[in-house]
């Protein structure tokens, strides 16, 4: 049996997502041409997104609507504030199903190629190209909390206070949503003094290996999950190479991407195997 095709929707999805899309009434007098249906367009988001390829070379045969009419429904979703409450919809189902792990989370920010747009910056790492960076937030299994997007010139520390903050409240349980990691692990890229403190003003305890010090912290065998879940990010070829020259379209894919791999994990725990 031939395995389904990544950016099929199916019907379990689209229950969790069609409630989330703006309603649109067709107008009585002077209808104009019919929506194409937002199920439809919806795979030809993904399969811009799982493939990389350009919105213009979309292939028509697929039935997914023109290239163009899939970048404007993403870019009126995005508006609109979908992809954010996709994935906290997804985030706190896996609450729900016990599969979060907030006594600790990890940071991690490496960059994207990058084809131009805003939020971008020469990056001292990567021999001063011109570039951004993909900051990301994971709970102790890898999963993504949030995911935030600078130029490639920003340190990575500047974003570690941004992305605990980040973090949605994620309800799923009776009682108060959770939004804060007991703990966050990282990196010699977030050794500052001054940001440590302001961590421990959010109630959370940094775990930050020091500069200067001998490798075998032990802080490896922890953080890694950060890293996973960028390798399963970045799976996704879009997001490899920042084609997007709006920075809210490439958030839009970045979330989005986040949402996927949360609904991979949902779907994991029902077959009982693993991502």
């Amino acid at each position: 049996m031939a395995r389904p095709k990544p950016w099929k929707v199916d019907d379990d999805l689209w229950a969790v997502i069609e409630p989330l899309l703006p309603k649109v009434v067709r107008r009585v007098r002077h209808p104009g041409r019919k929506r194409h249906p937002d199920r439809l367009v919806f795979q030809g988001i993904l399969f811009v997104l799982h493939t990389g390829i350009s919105w213009e070379h979309l292939p028509q045969e697929l039935g997914f609507g023109s290239g163009m009419t899939c970048w404007r429904r993403l870019a009126e979703w995005t508006e609109a504030g979908v992809w954010p409450r996709l994935h906290e919809v997804l985030l706190a189902r896996l609450r729900s199903a016990n599969a979060l792990d907030f006594s600790r989370s990890a940071v991690d920010g490496p960059h994207p190629r990058l084809k131009g747009g805003t939020k971008t910056g020469r990056s001292p790492g990567d021999r001063g190209k011109t570039g951004s960076k993909h900051h990301l937030i994971t709970d102790a299994t890898g999963i993504p909390l949030a995911v935030t997007l600078t130029g490639g010139n920003r340190n990575d520390v500047t974003q570690l206070i941004p992305l605990l903050q980040a973090v949605p409240p994620v309800r799923g349980k009776r009682g108060r949503p959770r939004r804060r990691p007991d703990a966050v692990l990282g990196d010699r890229g977030y050794d500052h003094d001054k940001y440590r403190r302001l961590v421990w003003g959010l109630g959370v305890k940094p775990l930050i290996a020091r500069r200067g010090t001998e490798h075998g912290s032990g802080l490896g065998s922890q953080r890694w999950v950060v890293e996973r879940a960028f390798a399963h990010l970045h799976w996704f070829r879009r997001l490899r190479i920042r084609w997007e020259i709006r920075d809210d379209i490439h958030e839009a894919f970045l979330t989005l991407g986040c949402a996927l791999i949360c609904w991979r994990r949902l779907h994991a725990l029902k077959s009982g195997h693993e991502i």
